[in-house]
């Protein structure tokens, strides 16, 4: 399967090793004078080691990968101690990947090993990556104004995540499990003023372009994994009337036939004065 990893340029790589405490996951190791990736089952792909290389030297990409495995990771880490443990715990919560998160702790209670679920001023963390493109879960319960008239409603916000374009989100994300998911053409919600309220209600979104964005089959790659892997319960797909976005349909329809599961995607067509002239199941 295709998903976030991290990536080192060993000629830029000085073997400075600071970036090895802070992959509290194990993924990394110093060989031969330079960081090595050692494992993709350890590797979580939010990028905690870029922050702390001087020389520039690691980015997260896109590639083929073994799916991250939490409790792997959790029988690596656990003959580390009390502080390792509690760094990784915190990288989970502070990244929103609470399905993770609880894998981890479900571990260690299984397996009988205490710990201070209080943050540790020790190991703190800045931002890693790139801010924009960090994995941040809204889901709270919605928020509702009593008396309010139905236009304040629909002016709420009903995003549940971000990032949102598909190339920049994960798959596996935990906002992703189980969920309702819309993906929906970029000009989508600039044509509706609705948008929030009428598709995007308890649901995660995916934005792309059929038209405009370069490397398609990875949507493909990763719309499937979303239904085989993460295993969404239905994708409702949002494509304006233009002859182009039918191509997001496809993809839709394709990543369907690929995950070999056959979950419900609903069509809706918008026009480009923002009203939904077709809806339907496919």
């Amino acid at each position: 399967m295709k998903r976030n990893i991290i990536q080192i340029d060993e000629e830029k790589c000085n073997g400075c090793g600071n970036c090895i405490p802070n992959c509290h996951e194990g993924a990394m190791q110093l060989i031969d004078g330079k960081a090595r990736l050692i494992s993709d089952l350890f590797c979580d792909g939010l990028g905690a080691c870029i922050g702390h290389c001087p020389e520039g030297a690691i980015e997260i990409i896109e590639r083929e990968a073994a799916p991250y495995d939490e409790r792997k990771v959790m029988e690596m880490m656990v003959p580390k101690g009390r502080n390792t443990i509690l760094a990784h715990l915190e990288h989970m919560r502070d990244h929103n990947e609470t399905e993770y998160l609880q894998q981890a702790i479900d571990y260690l209670k299984e397996n009988n090993i205490m710990m201070n679920p209080e943050k540790s001023e020790q190991h703190s963390h800045g931002e890693c990556g790139c801010p924009g493109s960090m994995a941040k879960d809204f889901r709270t319960e919605p928020v509702e104004v009593a008396g309010a008239p139905a236009l304040l409603q629909e002016s709420i916000s009903e995003l549940r995540q971000w990032p949102v374009q598909l190339h920049l989100l994960n798959p596996q994300a935990s906002y992703f499990k189980n969920a309702d998911v819309v993906l929906a053409a970029d000009c989508a919600a600039f044509s509706m003023g609705n948008f929030h309220s009428r598709f995007l209600k308890g649901k995660s979104l995916a934005i792309a372009c059929p038209k405009l964005d370069s490397n398609k089959e990875s949507y493909i790659q990763k719309l499937s994994s979303m239904i085989a892997d993460t295993k969404i319960n239905s994708l409702t797909v949002v494509m304006m009337e233009v002859p182009c976005c039918g191509g997001l349909l496809h993809m839709a329809q394709t990543a369907r036939t690929n995950a070999g599961r056959n979950i419900p995607i609903k069509k809706a067509v918008v026009s480009i004065q923002g009203e939904v002239i077709e809806e339907d199941w496919t």
